[in-house]
Formats: C-alpha cells, sequence, structure tokens
C-alpha cells in the first residue's frame, strides 16, 4: 500500500519514480483550495502538494514523520513568509495542529515518498541495496529486526494481509531457514532470497519480492493504523464545511478510507438477520465522484498514478463520533514492540 508519505513510488520493479504530484488538480479541487483558508497537508513528504495549496492562496500546515523531508522543506518555509508551518510529527497526531477555530481541509497522500525510495540506506527499495530498515521515522522496530525475529505465523500474516502474497507461507518458511544460518542485513539478502524461492516468470509484471517489502514496509510503519487514526483526527479537526480528501494507492489502504466515508454517512446499516440500526447524523458529506481515479494520460506521464484514488468528503456541523477501530475490520497481527517475544 502503498502510505505516509507524498509525492512519488516505485516502479514494477522496485526502483525510482521521479516525484510528481499525484491527481493534483483534483486534490486542489476537492480541496476547494483558495485565499483565507487554512488547510492541513498530514504527508508533506516532497511538499509537492503543498506548494499548489500555497500557490492557491490558502495557508499551509505540513506534517511528516520523516525527519529528512523536515529538513529539506525547510527552504519552503523561509520563502514562503509565515504561509507555511512545518511540523516533524505522525499525521495520526494532525489533531494536535489545528487551529482553535479548525481546519478548512486536511489532504492525505498514502505512498511512499520519492526520497525515501531514492536513498540506499533507509532500505525501502530492493533495487537499491542498503540496510534492511524501512522505518520512515528512523526510530523502532526495523524490517531487519521484522525478518530475523518474528515468528514464521506472523511473517505468513504480515505478507499474506499487508503484500497480499500468495507465496506467503513458503516465503516465511524459507526465511526461517536462511536466518538460522545467517541474519537478513540488507535489502539484496531478503530480495535475493525471494528471487530463489519465487522466481519470476515471463508473464509476472512485478519483481517476486516486490509484495513482501510492501508488507514490511506497511507493517513497520503501522500505515493501516496511522491511516484510521487520522481518519479519526481530521474529524474532530476539522470545521463545518472543510474538506477531507484522500489520495490511496493501495486497495487495503483504499478500503479504510471507503469503510469511513460509508461509516460517517449517517446512513443506517444493518443485515436482513439483524435489526436495523437507527440512522445517526451524518459527520461527512460526499463531494464529488466517490472515487476519482487517475486519467490515462496522467498515468501515461506518471507510472505511480496508475494505481492512485481519490476520496474526498465535507465536514457537516454533526459532533464527531468516537473513535472506533473496529469499523475498519483490520487483521489481529504481531505487536511491533513484541516482535520475537
Amino acid at each position: 500500500m502503498a502510505a505516509n508519505l507524498g509525492g512519488g513510488s516505485t516502479d514494477a520493479d522496485g526502483g525510482p519514480v521521479r516525484h510528481i504530484p499525484v491527481l493534483l488538480s483534483e486534490v486542489l479541487a476537492a480541496l476547494d483550495a483558495r485565499p483565507g483558508k487554512i488547510i492541513l497537508d498530514g504527508t508533506f513528504g516532497a511538499g509537492g502538494y503543498t506548494m499548489a495549496i500555497l500557490d492557491a492562496g490558502a495557508d499551509v500546515i505540513a506534517l511528516d514523520r520523516d525527519p529528512t523531508a523536515i529538513a529539506a522543506g525547510q527552504a519552503l518555509v523561509a520563502a514562503r513568509g509565515g504561509h507555511l508551518t512545518l511540523h516533524h510529527t505522525q499525521f495520526s497526531h494532525l489533531a494536535d495542529y489545528a487551529p482553535e477555530g479548525g481546519l478548512d481541509g486536511v489532504v492525505l497522500d498514502i505512498g511512499v515518498s520519492s526520497m525515501q525510495i531514492d536513498e540506499a540506506e533507509r532500505g525501502f527499495s530492493f533495487q537499491r541495496n542498503g540496510p534492511l530498515d524501512m522505518r520512515m521515522s528512523g526510530a523502532g522496530v526495523s524490517a531487519a529486526d521484522v525478518v530475523n525475529r518474528a515468528k514464521v505465523g506472523d511473517l505468513i500474516r504480515i505478507f499474506g494481509f499487508l503484500g497480499e502474497e500468495k507465496q506467503a507461507g513458503r516465503i516465511a518458511r524459507a526465511i526461517e531457514k536462511q536466518r538460522l544460518r545467517e541474519p537478513f542485513r540488507t535489502t539484496r539478502d531478503l530480495a535475493g532470497l525471494i528471487e530463489v524461492v519465487t522466481p519470476r516468470k515471463a508473464k509476472d509484471k512485478i519483481h517476486p519480492a516486490t509484495r513482501v517489502f510492501q508488507a514490511l514496509r506497511v507493517f513497520v510503519n503501522d500505515e493501516l493504523g496511522e491511516l484510521a487514526q487520522a481518519l479519526f483526527a481530521a474529524e474532530q479537526a476539522l470545521k463545518p464545511g472543510g474538506r477531507l480528501v484522500v489520495v490511496t494507492f493501495h486497495s487495503l489502504e483504499d478500503r479504510i478510507v471507503k469503510k469511513f466515508f460509508t461509516e460517517r454517512s449517517g446512513k443506517a446499516s444493518g443485515s436482513r438477520h439483524l435489526p436495523m440500526v437507527h440512522e445517526r447524523a451524518a459527520t461527512f458529506e460526499p463531494v464529488g465522484k466517490p472515487m476519482i481515479a487517475a486519467s490515462e494520460a496522467e498515468a501515461e506521464i506518471n507510472p505511480r498514478a496508475r494505481s492512485a484514488k481519490l476520496r474526498a468528503g465535507q465536514r457537516t456541523s454533526a459532533p464527531a463520533e468516537r473513535p472506533d477501530m473496529a469499523i475498519f475490520d483490520l487483521p489481529d497481527l504481531a505487536s511491533l514492540d513484541k516482535i520475537g517475544v
């Protein structure tokens, strides 16, 4: 899934793609960015959306969990004369940075940044050999920790759910056997093993390690949990009429966003086998089409746009509902802080 990270990604073989903001005009239209508005960019990355929002006349509060992105963005902060503030934090904490009167907009680009992919030492791409790391913040449990210490059953669930890898069991068992001989240290160590265990076939469009690397990145950075918490935070931080715009690149992330907007639509839910649940006051109303995908022309120019999906909602005056992770039906995966315990 591709998660917190703003403006770049990998191609099918895990190589870098030049930073181009995806669905930029559609994002600006959905945000209704214009002078007098305060919009929070929860995934600053290389600053693509932030710069466009500033150019539209709005003020921006930008967040990123990656210290490298924060350092790189200081020149833009200085150049924009008080119209941009940049904070080093996870976007699940976005409500802490909202002004007293609330935000006019929140935008989240849930994909890995081109800057992170391009730095071999970050360990995001198997095309660039480096430490098996993948931590966006640079702190906490690394991908190497997971691969070397997690139980086989946990690896199977991580690869199977977060990477939708059909050969999760075979790969996990091969990892267990290999790490007894020598621990995995680099991206090449892991990608090389996967290439042997599940060789690439002529009809395959992606490298055999792609889904496992995706799963590890999502798990190490708790990307699904972060996204879910950020949606709840946006519900609290947006003023009536404020817009929430989310661009996703993976079905798991898009499913979470879709479930959130459906859940917050106020429509009655239930089944023919259970009593009808009473309608609730909607906290979000749809903005435009339920889902917007990139045009063929944009996808041709920017490969990252091929899988992009935009969903947007407008905040009503109804009070924010209680955050409830159960609505997303996420799997019970191993706890990051208990890997290998």
